[in-house]
């Protein structure tokens, strides 16, 4: 039997070869630009979202290409976050470069085990793809070490996934690529800032194969003025390249690309990436996130300008106390001391009137007490202003005294114990300063206590005692967490 003929139009036969040539072209450029790359395995690692292209991930990959090739041995990267940060550092670029060179070695870190692993996961998911396999044919994950956490090619080359704290005894790499190691409320404790440093200092600087030709990267938001990054730059020995990508451009900057030498200029106000973020969206943000942490996480710039967590120009004034009718809930906010000598910290209590325009400071007092003064202290204060709920911080003296005004029958206002919770002031204040800022806490004009309670304002975090801003980031938090009583419904 004959076989028939099938003519095939020219115009079809062009639009295969134009195809096909496109396709050799890209695969061309993603071999060599790990931008290209990006944008591939952003395709494969979030299907279901649209990518949208912008200047940042060029530069960004050409900062780590410039790593790649050894020009940079230490980078750290500070930008907002949701920009593609974790897929370029941590998916895209390991993939890359073990394309590449199928024998590198790479750790990689995450302040948590789960985000590491997501990372690694999503990694290895664009190393097993057939389009990667087409890419690089030379580099194959060999099935005998084929894990979450760690991965082998066949030339030796490896990934491998810690989170700071975790373990790579052992292991080492070429490229050590730290990706957020602090959340932002890890970062506001000093106990976890200095944690992490350590073990950044002691353990992970450590994992370098070769001390001297290594490579470290670090890629993060900022979040406090001590975090990785003020750490890295203060201690780490030899030469730091540091990229700053900040959300708004507070002045004209030209951005010169490392390896192209392509030149961008950011005029004052020009936002990162329009398109994804619009002054829509940088309004709510600055609303939310208050001065403090705006000016941390999106503009990388760990305090506002003029600093301070808490300002005194964002308290709003009052001539005359709202009418007793405007009044929703009155409350009295205690910190508690137990000692009475002049070296401890005072007791501190402010009597609190919420109201539809915010919160009002009618009384403050601060003293240091015995605790059987304190208790007198307390009860008088609750006979005198009869307040809906006390709040008390529920640790050290605080527990006695929830106790014992518990236990009196004749103590009739409702107690409301505080958990201090284990991060710290600063923490506290962070989290509550938004209200604050956001024009809702009302002082006096004038009263004997106030210039006290603002010296205490004006000197926190680094003043001598805070007691009165305890009691305040105490209230607004039961103000903002308590909960909602479920409506009375009427019988029919």
């Amino acid at each position: 039997m004959l076989a028939q003929r099938i003519d095939v139009p020219p115009e079809a036969l062009q639009a295969v070869a134009q195809r096909a040539a496109k396709t050799l072209l890209e695969r061309r450029e993603q071999r060599k630009h790990l931008s290209a790359f990006v944008a591939k395995t952003f395709a494969l690692v979030d299907p279901g979202a649209a990518f949208k292209h912008n200047w940042h991930i060029d530069l960004i990959s050409e900062y780590l290409e410039a790593c790649f090739e050894h020009e940079i041995l230490n980078l750290v990267i500070n930008m907002p976050p949701r920009f593609m940060k974790s897929i370029c550092g941590s998916v895209a670029f390991p993939a890359w470069m073990l394309g590449r060179r199928p024998s590198e070695q790479i750790l990689c870190g995450s302040y948590s085990g789960k985000l590491s692993i997501k990372h690694s996961v999503d990694c290895r998911a664009v190393m097993e793809s057939p389009w990667y396999g087409s890419l690089f044919p030379e580099t194959v994950i060999a099935s005998d070490q084929n894990e979450k956490t760690k991965y082998q090619t066949t030339k030796r080359g490896h990934r491998i996934a810690t989170s700071v704290g975790g373990t790579a005894t052992g292991e080492g790499g070429n490229y050590l690529i730290m990706d957020d190691p602090l959340n932002p409320k890890q970062a506001a404790s000093d106990t976890e800032r200095t944690g992490a440093n350590e073990w950044l200092d002691q353990s992970w600087a450590n994992r370098k194969n070769d001390p001297k030709t290594a490579c470290e990267i670090l890629i993060m938001q900022r979040l406090h003025s001590h975090d990785a990054t003020g750490h890295m730059l203060e201690k780490v020995e030899g030469d730091i390249v540091h990229l700053v990508i900040p959300q708004e451009a507070e002045m004209r900057t030209t951005v010169v690309f490392p390896r192209s030498g392509r030149v961008l200029v950011r005029e004052e106000g020009d936002l990162l990436h329009e398109e994804r973020v619009g002054p829509d969206e940088i309004a709510s943000m600055k609303r939310r996130y208050g001065s403090y942490g705006y000016a941390a996480q999106q503009q990388q710039r760990p305090a506002p300008k003029g600093g301070g967590i808490i300002k005194l120009e964002w308290f709003r004034r009052y001539t005359t106390p709202p009418a007793a009718s405007k009044i929703q809930m009155l409350r009295i906010s205690i910190d508690t001391a137990s000692k009475e000598k002049e070296i401890n910290d005072p007791s501190a209590a402010g009597v609190w009137a919420e109201t539809d325009e915010g919160h009002f400071l009618l009384e403050m007092w601060k003293d240091r007490l015995g605790y059987p003064a304190l208790k007198r202290r307390v009860k008088n204060l609750c006979l005198k202003w009869a307040p809906n709920e006390l709040l008390i911080e529920d640790k050290s003296s605080g527990q006695s005294l929830i106790q014992d005004l518990n236990d009196d029958k004749e103590f009739k206002t409702p107690v409301i114990p505080m958990e201090p919770g284990k991060d710290g002031k600063v923490v506290r204040a962070s989290v509550e300063s938004p209200s604050i800022e956001a024009g809702l806490v009302w002082l006096p004009e004038s009263a004997p206590w106030l210039h006290d309670f603002e010296q205490e304002i004006l000197n926190f975090p680094n003043g001598e005692h805070d007691d009165q801003i305890d009691q305040l980031t105490q209230y607004l938090k039961r103000t903002r967490t308590r909960p909602v009583a479920a409506p009375q419904v009427r019988p029919l």
